[in-house]
């Protein structure tokens, strides 16, 4: 759920303008993204020093919009925006084909090297500390050999390298390619980290990228993420062409017994 920190007294003669005003600016700059929860009305309301009932006016507005959604005893919660990338047919269909694999981390390439270096430009000192917190994220999955932390972590790093550009229309467009990373249309994390044994290579590629943002090269950041997803398409063709050969090594095995 969103902290109620992050939303800032209002000062303004239509107090119900201004809240909405101050919530859109915070969806279009990616602070609050789709999906997420937000605090309660007396803790925005707090947060905003706007009363409850002109707090509600605003939500009401912000509903009607189509920007926020209101669950009865649940909360309220900002809408899927970007929605996915592809339907479930075409993701479907996506799994099926693995020529497609290539144009989605082409994409991938490209956006994320730009991002990289973007970052190392506008990086602000509570990205930097978003950052630092995730490598020390990464190192202790590592040591500790979570293959799940380092899963979460490895998205998290992803996402806050973009949210770090600084560039709404890259924030939301990647958000829904992300999506389709998280859910292993093309591949899984664990076949990359199958293929060097300890996931050490990950490790240390995620690591050049944040030192490279952290010293705000941005040459230096776009290589590192370039080489990085260099790696994982190079792998991710190699596990397959392994799995391949083990197939047919097995089908052999089977018909000669």
């Amino acid at each position: 759920m969103i902290a109620a920190q992050v939303f800032e007294p209002i000062a303004h003669e239509s107090v119900v303008q201004a809240v909405v005003d101050k919530i859109e600016t915070m969806i279009v700059e990616g602070v609050l993204k789709g999906g997420a929860r937000l605090p309660s009305e007396r803790e925005m309301a707090e947060a905003f020093r706007v009363s409850r009932p002109k707090l509600r006016e605003a939500l009401q507005i912000l509903e009607t919009r189509e920007l926020v959604s209101v669950r009865h005893g649940d909360g309220t919660y900002i809408a899927e925006l970007t929605g996915r990338a592809m339907s479930p047919a075409m993701l479907a269909l996506y799994a099926r084909h693995g020529e497609a694999f290539h144009d989605f981390l082409e994409y991938r390439r490209e956006q994320e090297a730009f991002a990289a270096r973007l970052a190392a430009q506008r990086a602000t000192p509570a990205d930097h500390e978003r950052l630092g917190g995730i490598r020390a994220e990464l190192q202790a999955a590592w040591e500790a050999d979570d293959r799940e932390a380092e899963q979460e972590a490895d998205f998290r790093l992803h996402s806050a390298i973009v949210d770090a550009s600084h560039n709404t229309t890259l924030i939301h467009m990647m958000a829904s390619v992300f999506d389709l990373t998280r859910r292993g249309i093309f591949y899984n994390r664990d076949l990359l980290r199958s293929l060097d044994g300890t996931g050490r290579t990950l490790l240390d590629q995620h690591l050049e990228i944040i030192d490279a943002i952290e010293a705000g090269d941005p040459a230096r950041s776009e290589k590192a993420a370039r080489d990085h997803l260099d790696f994982v398409e190079q792998s991710v063709h190699r596990g397959r062409e392994l799995q391949r050969r083990e197939r047919r090594a097995r089908m052999r095995l089977n018909s000669v017994e």
